[in-house]
């Protein structure tokens, strides 16, 4: 019997299905993003056959509730960005670049639980021969956990179905498994969509703690279907610059937690070690005698943070001179520049403007504006800012320096950590701890008034020298 099949066209970015290739997806408006898809008529459909139909239960609004049961690997900064555990019957997904560490991670954390579950460890991409000798390296390799190498989702299942029930499961990575109700290759969208939601639908009903591993593509973001990140409970990335030790583990989503909590790792010979205070970690190798350089304040999550931004201008041998940034928006870094020129009259047109954040940090957040423009203006001015001094504030495109959120745990972090004096917008709320001074800034021009009465570091070490 000759099984007819039937093309669809999937969009990459929303999941919608379209019967023809057009250009833009007419659901989410995306361009370039459907890939066909061939599906047979016998392929089994999630639900049972066609046509059947069954009454659902309805439960009132009011009734019992009980807390997610949550499970504490005993990995504190793997803890804190998850909310506090891994939730039963929840599935994770995360991503980070090729040699990041993620496997590193996850077998570190699938050994910690193992002393306390029964965890599962299924590799796509290495032998059962390899793993152990990652766990060796890592020194876990007397855990008890359960290994597997394999690609086919239908075995997978049924291993997971049978018994000796897993509460924890780790696969490492969806990109590489397939399904046999597809004809296409593993790693396509079809495949990663259909691989996910069945190991998802499994984790939901089994109650097990699913924590999948995905690629990302040259811009950074998970490869594969944006519905994928829709499907799983938490997202979470794994950042870092190869040329740093230090490795920084993101949640973008998380329905049983805070979102943007980061944890900090340092990595090692021996595998990752969880760094509990980042702050003392960003800030151990600061030069404070140097013009260009500037503490902020941010906070990730609900971790304050303290990183060095700094800033260097330089004439430019080209007519169009160079905006290079690291570590934070190149849109935002050009406001700020077109702030100080139109507001403050500095100039920059000529000059190339290099703006780096130290130890590998990203930034987001707007309250890292006057610290920036600190930075900025500290290199054009040859001045360096105060010693033992933080800088956060948001400024406006008149030059405003506009308040932040959660002002008093930021300086109390800078008080912790031995600053004594602190730049901060002038209707901040909160207070601060009596031992920092504040300088409270409505403009952004009284900022570089404040640089103008520093003094010169040649002036500086003139002065130590007598």
């Amino acid at each position: 019997m000759t099984v007819r099949t039937a093309s669809t066209y999937v969009c990459q970015e929303c999941g919608a299905a379209h019967p023809k290739w057009s250009g833009r997806c007419d659901a989410c408006g995306a361009w370039n993003t459907l890939i066909e898809e061939v599906t047979g008529d016998g392929a089994t459909k999630p639900g049972g056959k066609r046509g059947a139909k069954r009454r659902l239960a309805l439960s009132p609004l009011d009734g019992p509730m009980t807390g997610p049961d949550r499970r504490a690997c005993g990995i504190g900064e793997f803890d804190r960005v998850t909310g506090g555990g891994l939730v039963a019957g929840s599935a994770l997904l995360i991503g980070g670049d090729p040699g990041i560490g993620k496997s590193t991670l996850l077998l570190q954390v699938a050994a910690a639980l193992a002393n306390a579950a029964s965890v599962v460890y299924i590799s796509g991409e290495e032998a059962i021969d390899q793993l152990r000798m990652r766990a060796h390296r890592l020194n876990v390799r007397d855990a008890p956990v359960r290994l597997a190498a394999a690609t086919c989702v239908d075995d997978i299942a049924a291993t997971l179905e049978g018994p000796g029930d897993a509460e924890v499961v780790v696969i490492d990575s969806i990109q590489t498994l397939f399904t046999g109700d597809l004809d296409s290759a593993p790693g396509t969208v079809a495949q990663v969509r259909a691989s996910a939601q069945v190991l998802i639908r499994l984790a939901k009903r089994r109650g097990f703690v699913l924590l999948l591993v995905g690629h990302v593509t040259k811009e950074g973001m998970i490869a594969g279907p944006k519905v994928l990140e829709h499907m799983v409970d938490t997202v979470l990335y794994f950042e870092g610059e190869r040329g740093h030790q230090f490795r920084i583990l993101r949640a973008v989503k998380n329905r049983f937690g805070p979102t943007d909590e980061i944890g900090v790792f340092e990595m090692s010979d021996t595998g990752l070690r969880e760094v509990s205070n980042p702050s003392a970690l960003f800030l151990a190798e600061r030069e404070c005698d140097v013009s260009g350089s500037a503490v902020f304040a941010g906070m990730e999550g609900s971790r304050p943070v303290l990183v060095e931004i700094q800033a260097l201008i330089a004439p430019s041998a080209f007519a169009t001179p160079r905006r290079a940034v690291v570590g934070w928006d190149t849109a935002r870094l050009a406001m700020i520049l077109a702030v100080l020129e139109a507001r403050c009259g500095m100039a920059f047109a000529g000059s190339d403007v290099f703006l780096n954040v130290a130890g590998g940090m990203r930034i987001a957040e707007p309250a890292a504006d006057l610290a920036v423009a600190a930075a900025l203006a500290s290199a054009a001015l040859g001045r360096p800012l105060p010693a033992e001094t933080v800088v956060f504030g948001e400024i406006g495109l008149a030059g405003e320096v506009r308040a932040v959120a959660r002002a008093d745990i930021r300086l109390k972090e800078a008080a912790k950590l031995g600053f004594t004096a602190a730049i901060v917008p002038a209707r901040r709320t909160g207070a601060g701890p009596a031992a920092l001074r504040t300088t409270g800034i409505a403009h952004v021009g009284d900022l570089l008034s404040l640089l103008r009465d520093q003094p010169s570091p040649a002036a500086s070490r003139s002065a130590a020298r007598a």
